[in-house]
């Protein structure tokens, strides 16, 4: 821009508090399973420093920094575009020119949903010469592409459409959104139902600042908070200094999240929310210092689960629910490094005979290289099926369903995700493990 609280515990109160508010997509004569697919995801905060991590090596490797017109940016934007390339959306790279250099807006459709109603969320990826921009804005940026991958994990069909825009030149007034939105005609404007800004959301010396722009949206992050009990304030410091401008100027709702830059926190304000008085939210704001370290992971992490709340929440949103009988374990198990294989089970029962020939395993591992790992699915009777042999290369995280010939396998018993690390330098864990019979 121009004391921590347990997250599974409280997630659970958040949503409760925005289904009594009306605000979720879930139907009270839904079935179990059904009630829990609608539920919007825990944001992983290792998925978003991984993001920071990376935009950060980006900076690094071009100059220290990652402003218009500038190698850094380029990266950043081609970064992000491969990750929604590969999740499945459509992504279109839109170009603009200001101060003799080419610019970049990234515009990222997730397929379906009524396109006269178009729920869009919006970052600025660009940061100002000085530094990298890690809290201005790549945490921003991180955190709407985690929930826009989450969004694909999901499958997520919801009733509006959903829309993500990464913005290029922000800091040299907002040039990249408003080139947006001005070459938007009026009746593809018409059908943006809301835009959501996040603008710096993991400042080191975090306020919890809620735009009052638009009613609807405003209520959504506020009760969503509400149900975490951290109080929130009106968006001041920032109002009008970025992206949301534009949309707002010409009759789009607007709303966001915002979590201070170079103001200062007053003694009240520590009160309420910790931290330091008399100190700035940010004081690494616009320069060289707003790296990786510069982050509170609390504040980071409060805000991109808040973010998919409000994306979940605003675009009535339902998940397809899943076909057969579906086994699961969501318990974390450290992968280590260069080390002995790991494993996550779980116990079918109730299933007749034996496994399908199109048994489907779901694997979600957060790893920074997963070219150093050999995942296994390991029958009851100890069969090993192959699922990756150290494939992948420098990618990061493996979130894939593997369908597997499992017919001479007796199908109840213990099943079991086998995964080892076999090279050294990168770490990860095991985030969960599925089996689905139809």
């Amino acid at each position: 821009m121009n004391i921590s609280v347990p997250r599974r515990a409280t997630a659970a109160a958040a949503l409760a508090a925005l289904a009594l508010a009306g605000l979720t997509g879930t139907s009270a004569s839904a079935s179990p399973a059904a009630a829990a697919a609608v539920t919007p995801p825990d944001i992983s905060l290792a998925n978003v420093k991984q993001h920071l991590a990376d935009l950060q090596s980006i900076a690094t490797a071009n100059g220290g920094n990652r402003a218009h017109g500038r190698t850094g940016y380029k990266a950043s934007i081609d970064f992000v575009k491969a990750k929604l390339d590969a999740a499945g959306y459509t992504t279109t790279l839109q170009q603009f020119s200001y101060n003799g250099a080419t610019g970049y807006n990234l515009i990222a459709d997730w397929p379906g949903g009524d396109p006269n109603q178009v729920i869009m969320s919006g970052s600025h990826l660009d940061s100002v010469t000085a530094g990298p921009g890690i809290n201005d804005n790549g945490s921003g940026s991180a955190a709407i592409l985690e929930t826009a991958l989450a969004v694909s994990r999901a499958q997520l069909q919801p009733t509006k459409h959903l829309r993500f825009g990464w913005w290029g030149a922000e800091e040299l007034g907002l040039v990249g959104s408003k080139y947006y939105v001005n070459n938007l005609p009026s009746t593809e404007r018409s059908k943006i139902s809301g835009y959501l800004n996040f603008d710096m959301i993991g400042s080191p010396n975090p306020g919890y600042f809620v735009y009052d722009d638009d009613p609807t949206i405003e209520q959504t992050f506020k009760t969503y908070f509400a149900g975490l009990g951290i109080p929130t304030e009106i968006e001041t410091e920032g109002d009008g200094r970025s992206d949301h401008a534009p949309f707002k100027n010409v009759g789009i709702p607007v709303g966001g999240l915002f979590s201070g830059a170079d103001y200062v926190k007053t003694a009240a304000q520590a009160q309420k929310w910790g931290g330091t008085s008399g100190q700035a939210f940010d004081r690494c704001y616009h320069a060289s210092c707003d790296t990786t370290a510069n982050i509170n992971d609390t504040a980071l992490d409060r805000n991109a689960d808040a973010i998919a709340y409000a994306v979940w929440n605003l675009s009535s949103g339902t998940t397809t629910p899943p076909t057969g009988t579906v086994f699961e374990n969501t318990a974390d198990v450290a992968v280590p490094d260069n080390g002995a294989a790991v494993t996550s089970s779980v116990t079918v029962s109730g299933v007749a005979g034996n496994a399908p020939s199109t048994l489907k395993v779901g694997v979600d591992i957060v790893h920074t290289w997963i070219g150093d790992l050999v995942v296994d699915l390991i029958a009851p009777d100890g069969s090993v099926y192959n699922l990756s042999n150290r494939a992948g290369g420098s990618a990061d995280n493996i979130n894939q369903t593997y369908t597997v010939d499992a017919s001479t396998e007796v199908a109840n018993g213990v099943w079991k995700l086998r995964v080892q690390d076999k090279a050294s330098a990168d770490t990860g864990y095991i985030n969960g493990f599925k089996l689905t019979f139809p």
